[in-house]
């Protein structure tokens, strides 16, 4: 089962609060947005969500390239 790294604040088209969560699987990277609705981020939530997805980039569970730095 996938373990949540984070999520960020967000709101539905309607504005009703929601949230957007990032997990890690494996070598993979799972961005779940608000179910059955749109995400609406402003530009601080949008720049919170690139640190969060940087993070999980640069994390060791995804780190499986091979020596030669191809995926």
């Amino acid at each position: 089962m996938a373990e949540p790294q984070g999520w960020v604040h967000c709101h539905d088209p309607f504005g009703r609060d929601r949230s957007m969560t990032v997990f890690v699987e494996d070598d993979r990277v799972l961005l779940v947005s608000p179910p059955g609705a749109s995400a609406v981020l402003s530009a601080q939530q949008t720049r919170r969500l690139r640190t969060l997805l940087d993070e999980v980039a640069h994390s060791p569970a995804l780190d499986t390239r091979d020596p030669e730095g191809t995926p």
